[in-house]
């Protein structure tokens, strides 16, 4: 990985101890996971559909994972990419070998809402947009076409669909769910994205693409998925955590590593690499791995 090691940024004990008191977390679990009990913290960064890299990333992980550790899915596991249907079963496949390991709760593996899942929660939605045909043209010129033809639709078919009212559209997304649920776990693995996770202790936060620093998590909403210049000039630690670690760099800036903020892009799914790393509960990086 290309970021800084953790020892050439600023005492991240030092910063934090200086932190103002600690606003109170979400506690909504249906929206924010909570990862409790954590010795250390795995987080892959986005996947972009890349599944190769994936089953070497998570052939990796099998032979470092330690009891304690807990795992992330920073998001955008698919878009871009034109193995969809294989990367959520390669996901599927490794929790559940994830889940087997001993003292292992479902809760102990998250998988975060990227910009590409974003967008297709509100592609399954899309009858109640306005201007249902331009939000569709945005989409597939942002990373939706290999997976609306990853479960058998044809763009062009959509955007036609899109012209004759709420209803025909309705049938479509009706449709559309359907075909996901005729593979085994995809729409369950939807159903179970979150926009964050933290640690219990409130040390480490979990983002796709970063925050607003203005705003409390709760609030957070657009700068979850698609960043915010602010991100990296953090100046303090955000709500108390020791670091926000980020999975996706919209702005193309790749990884880096600051003072209280981490982003692992290493720009999977458009030629480099998928970063892995693991993060102690005092902000720092333990170990990496690019593949």
């Amino acid at each position: 990985m290309s970021a800084p090691h953790p020892s050439s940024s600023p005492s991240i004990g030092a910063a934090a101890s200086n932190a103002a008191p600690r606003p109170a977390l979400p506690t909504d679990s249906e929206v924010f996971s909570v990862l409790r009990h954590a010795r250390r913290i795995w987080a892959v960064a986005a996947i972009h559909a890349e599944v190769g890299r994936l089953r070497e990333a998570h052939s990796e992980l099998a032979a470092r994972l330690l009891p304690g550790d807990r795992l992330v899915y920073l998001g955008n596991l698919i878009g871009h990419g034109q193995a969809t249907i294989a990367t959520l079963d390669e996901l599927l496949a490794f929790r559940r070998d994830f889940l087997c390991l001993p003292g292992v709760e479902p809760e102990d593996i998250v998988y975060l809402r990227g910009a590409q899942e974003e967008m297709w929660r509100k592609l399954l939605q899309i009858q109640f947009a306005s201007g249902p045909g331009e939000v569709l043209d945005w989409m597939l010129r942002h990373g939706l076409e290999p997976m609306l033809r990853a479960y058998d639709v044809e763009p062009r078919q959509a955007q036609a669909v899109l012209r004759e009212g709420a209803l025909s559209i309705s049938r479509w997304t009706n449709g559309l769910r359907a075909t996901i649920r005729r593979h085994p776990g995809h729409d369950e693995l939807f159903g179970s994205l979150r926009r964050a996770a933290f640690t219990a202790g409130g040390e480490l936060l979990f983002v796709h693409a970063g925050i607003d620093p203005n705003i409390p998590l709760a609030s957070q909403s657009d700068h979850l998925w698609w960043g915010s210049p602010s991100f990296r000039n953090l100046s303090q630690p955000y709500a108390g955590f020791r670091r926000v670690i980020s999975g996706c760099n919209p702005r193309g800036e790749g990884a880096h590593l600051d003072a209280f903020t981490c982003c692992l892009d290493g720009g999977a799914g458009f030629g480099g690499p998928l970063n892995v790393a693991c993060f102690s509960l005092d902000g720092a990086i333990v170990e990496s791995f690019a593949i």
